[in-house]
């Protein structure tokens, strides 16, 4: 059996879009929950605040606001879009998975839909299996979205989760390009360490070895960024941003330091946003788009890591 390519040379981002609830957890309000301050969350994960869902409010809806923006932005009308993909590890229950649902309420009839879960690295999975669908032909516009309602399966009296997680959504459209706009994602997972960062069971809380996972993200997530950009043919002086998961500030600032981009801006999105797993990295590009931090059509590094431990990095193109 002879098959051909039938798709473009490459893809590239259109657009991001990001979503985040009404309601505002402080610091301050935390510690009328659970024993901290203000001071104890700020110098170990670095959060001044993070957004909680409503209780009524789900990931479908909070997927919707944010594939609606980004969609928008593209240009591109809901009958253009073939494929739609959600990353999320928070979900309500196992199925329907919330892709279709998604697709219905913004108006996209009959697309490919499917959920992924990679944890706190499902967007760069879902970008770089985006990528991959539409050079081959298989999809030609696909919408990408992380959404997370991490509130949902937070112990509230656990200090060392509660102070965090948080719940969000950004969304990115892919569409064909006669070149790479998105660089070849590099991934793998640490199947010996998944039991650092787990749920056990449906009627579980979050649990993880924080210590674990900061030497393990410290250590291990740099050379695999570095890798992305050599693949894509972009040296680190050359990025103009750095968008890594949004898990902890001092692993952001270690992995960043460690890549050795000094001119490259790196998202901090994770002060205002808390720990918003596979929302983050859309969420944070989002909000630096917004603000008219970042330039178009430069390159930015994007840079998963998370639960399993899965990881995935991917040099993109700005939009």
């Amino acid at each position: 059996m002879r098959i051909e390519q039938s798709g473009p040379a490459g893809s590239r981002v259109l657009a991001f879009g990001g979503y985040q609830p009404a309601t505002v957890l402080t610091n301050d309000e935390l510690s009328t929950r659970v024993e901290t301050t203000d001071e104890w969350i700020r110098s170990r994960v670095g959060i001044a605040e993070r957004r909680i869902a409503e209780p009524e409010e789900t990931i479908v809806d909070m997927a919707v606001e944010a594939g609606g923006k980004a969609l928008a932005r593209s240009g591109l009308l809901p009958a253009d879009i073939d494929l739609v993909i959600v990353a999320t590890c928070s979900a309500e229950s196992p199925m329907p998975a919330h892709a279709p649902s998604v697709a219905s309420r913004l108006g996209i009839h009959a697309p490919g839909a499917f959920d992924l879960n990679a944890a706190c690295a499902g967007f760069a999975y879902g970008l770089g299996t985006a990528d991959g669908l539409v050079r081959s032909g298989s999809a030609r516009n696909v919408l990408v979205i992380g959404a997370e309602k991490m509130s949902q399966w937070v112990d509230w009296t656990d200090r060392s989760t509660c102070v965090i997680f948080a719940d969000g959504a950004g969304a990115a459209v892919v569409t064909g390009a006669d070149r790479p706009g998105i660089g070849p994602t590099v991934w793998g997972s640490a199947g010996e360490l998944a039991d650092k960062l787990v749920i056990d069971d449906r009627s579980s809380f979050i649990r993880q070895d924080g210590q674990a996972i900061f030497r393990w993200a410290t250590g291990s997530i740099a050379p695999v960024a570095l890798e992305a950009c050599r693949r894509a043919g972009v040296a680190p002086n050359e990025l103009v941003a750095i968008a890594p998961h949004q898990a902890n500030l001092r692993i952001i600032r270690a992995i960043a330091r460690a890549i050795g981009a000094p001119g490259a801006l790196v998202a901090e999105d994770i002060v205002y946003a808390g720990n918003t797993s596979a929302a983050s990295i859309p969420l944070a590009l989002s909000r630096l788009l917004d603000e008219q931090r970042l330039p178009s059509g430069a390159p930015a590094l994007l840079v998963g890591f998370g639960a399993g431990l899965a990881y995935a990095a991917q040099v993109v193109e700005l939009p």
